[in-house]
């Protein structure tokens, strides 16, 4: 995974270059299907990442970039967010990355995931372990879930998918981008985060693989590389939160059950 790694590092790098170029908060936006806005930073981005990153023999799926059913045929597959958390680079809140996963076999094995606006770049890989800015990092060592920092979708807060939790049960941070909420587990930065929302694979692939390179765990283990890639649900957290995670998942879902 060295090579792959170093691969990811350096499309990254010149992926920060192109974004330079734009200002976050003063960027103009269209709609595409689902009323999500994507911009010509998305756009240059996903070209440079394709022409950088997948070797012959290897697959591709982005966000951005229609989909080829080749990549059911390959073991090796990049699944890459060219700029996650469009919404919040638009309004210039600081909680959007570039996301770049690698998948072998289905497993996201190797991620990237840099946020420019916080100078935040989290590297790692099955078996090597995670680096945040070139510093090793791992999950949190939190040991009760009632002093942890849990982030979660803004736009599921305003759907109010996160109301319902038992008073004290977590601390609560809103925050945009699923990559970078991750990425913020991965370093233990935060303690924890969940969506109980499908997400794409693009969304969490790179994700997942740093989550997992760190020490922590990722439920349900879903395979990627999937011909609807799109995961019902996720958790992302130390080993040791995630028991009362789902005993705290279920005690909301009984409750609300009950009204």
């Amino acid at each position: 995974m060295r090579e792959e790694l170093e691969r990811i590092g350096e499309a990254l790098q010149e992926a920060l270059a192109v974004l330079r170029r734009f200002t976050p908060g003063d960027v103009a936006a269209r709609r595409k299907s689902g009323d999500d806005p994507v911009t010509e930073a998305d756009t240059q981005v996903d070209t440079l990442l394709r022409r950088l990153l997948p070797r012959e023999g290897e697959g591709w799926l982005s966000e951005e970039t229609t989909d080829d059913p080749s990549r059911l045929e390959r073991r090796r597959v990049w699944v890459v967010d060219p700029l996650d958390g469009t919404r919040e680079f638009v309004e210039g809140v600081p909680e959007w990355a570039v996301s770049i996963g690698f998948v072998v076999d289905g497993e996201p094995v190797a991620g990237g995931i840099c946020n420019p606006a916080t100078s935040e770049l989290i590297l790692g890989a099955k078996g090597m372990g995670v680096t945040l800015n070139g510093q090793p990092a791992r999950v949190s060592a939190r040991e009760s879930l009632g002093d942890a920092t849990v982030v979660g979708s803004r736009s599921e807060v305003k759907r109010g998918e996160w109301e319902g939790y038992r008073d004290g049960a977590f601390h609560f941070r809103p925050t945009g981008s699923v990559a970078y909420k991750l990425g913020l587990v991965a370093a233990g930065l935060v303690d924890a985060t969940w969506t109980l929302t499908p997400k794409h694979e693009w969304d969490v692939a790179a994700g997942v693989a740093l989550v997992r390179a760190a020490g922590g765990v990722v439920f349900p283990d879903e395979p990627f590389n999937r011909p609807k890639p799109k995961l019902t649900s996720l958790i992302a957290a130390p080993p040791q939160l995630l028991p009362q995670i789902q005993e705290e998942i279920a005690w909301r879902e009984r409750a609300l059950a009950a009204r």
